[in-house]
């Protein structure tokens, strides 16, 4: 069962991987990743003992038993290491968009020849080219190892190829030993551990895209309400959506609350009275929160305060109103008639 959960969770993350490019321009590097993803569900359908099993049987006697679904596997991985060597290419800042299609070319066509030559001769040689490949996404993985998104996704997805290094070195190994392969139905070497990496590996692809969505469903849902107040308000901000998308759909709420806030604050009008507003974001987001709360109550605030605070983003401002909105106590939220 872990075998056939591992294998439909890789196939999914591929799914996620054409998704994306369907969506967005298929550049050289976004294939690569979609055929470095879907080698890595080859690899681990190809692994799964009945599947292996059935493989085999497809062509009559004269291989060894298992030779052929171990082919299949070797051949998964090796192309996961070229089409992610692809990537990793175009991340060197020798590399242009203009040549990086025909370097990508001669790395496909270099995997090519090394599957054959490796398929035809020894698997020991195949995995020495996948070992190797995979050290140099490695080395390109961690240069561009950074605290965002695209950089956590490259985190997972760089110790999932690392794990892959170990256990080709582990293959390399057995070859040179001579070990013998396992019988026909049961599982690999070290099969666990061919699980885990291509897990990661999956999981890193899809990293951004998971992390944006999530991040996108908390920020509609900590602006829920400081959007509904401002947008009865000034129903005139709300306009045709962009698109049906989490993050779309995200981002015009942003927009939408900015824009209320603007209208209410007079649209760019300044108040003597409102004064400069503090350097610091809590006071500052407090001030605005309980202004859009109760525009005639005791707080001034002008478009000044309005603007998202020095290298602050408009999501982060906005998430911050939003939060000084909600922890409001309820002597401010329901004023008295005086304060009115």
């Amino acid at each position: 069962m872990t075998f056939w959960l591992t294998a439909l969770l890789v196939w999914v993350a591929a799914g996620a991987r054409v998704g994306r490019v369907l969506v967005k321009p298929a550049t050289t590097a976004r294939v690569a990743i979609v055929v470095a993803v879907a080698a890595v569900a080859l690899a681990c359908t190809a692994a799964i003992p009945d599947v292996a099993l059935a493989v085999d049987n497809l062509l009559p006697g004269g291989l060894p038993p298992g030779r052929l679904s171990e082919g299949v596997v070797v051949a998964a991985w090796l192309l996961f290491a070229t089409a992610t060597s692809v990537v990793a290419s175009a991340a060197w800042p020798v590399v242009s968009r203009r040549n990086l299609r025909q370097i990508a070319s001669c790395i496909y066509g270099m995997g090519l020849f090394a599957v054959i030559a490796g398929l035809s001769t020894s698997f020991t040689a195949a995995w020495v080219v996948t070992a190797a490949a995979a050290l140099f996404v490695i080395v390109t993985g961690l240069r561009n190892l950074s605290w965002t998104a695209l950089g956590r996704g490259i985190a997972v997805y760089i110790t999932g190829t690392v794990l892959v290094v170990l256990l080709a070195v582990g293959q390399i190994q057995r070859g040179m030993a001579g070990a013998a392969r396992p019988d026909p139905g049961r599982p690999a070497w070290a099969w666990p551990f061919w699980q885990v990496a291509a897990l990661l590996i999956a999981f890193g692809a899809v990293w951004i895209v998971v992390e944006m969505w999530t991040r996108a469903r908390l920020l509609l849902r900590r602006v829920q309400t400081l959007h509904k107040v401002l947008v009865k308000r000034f129903p005139e901000v709300v306009q045709e959506e962009t698109g049906t998308s989490t993050q779309l759909k995200a981002s015009d709420r942003v927009a939408q609350i900015l824009d209320a806030l603007y209208l209410q604050s007079g649209g760019g009008v300044e108040i003597a009275t409102a004064g400069e507003p503090p350097a610091a974001v809590s006071a500052r987001a407090e001030q605005v929160a309980q202004w859009a709360r109760h525009p005639l109550g005791r707080v001034v605030v002008d478009s000044r305060w309005i603007a998202p605070p020095e290298g602050m983003s408009p999501r982060g401002w906005v998430q911050a109103i939003a939060a000084a909105f909600e922890a409001q106590p309820e002597a401010v939220k329901r004023p008295d008639a005086s304060v009115r």
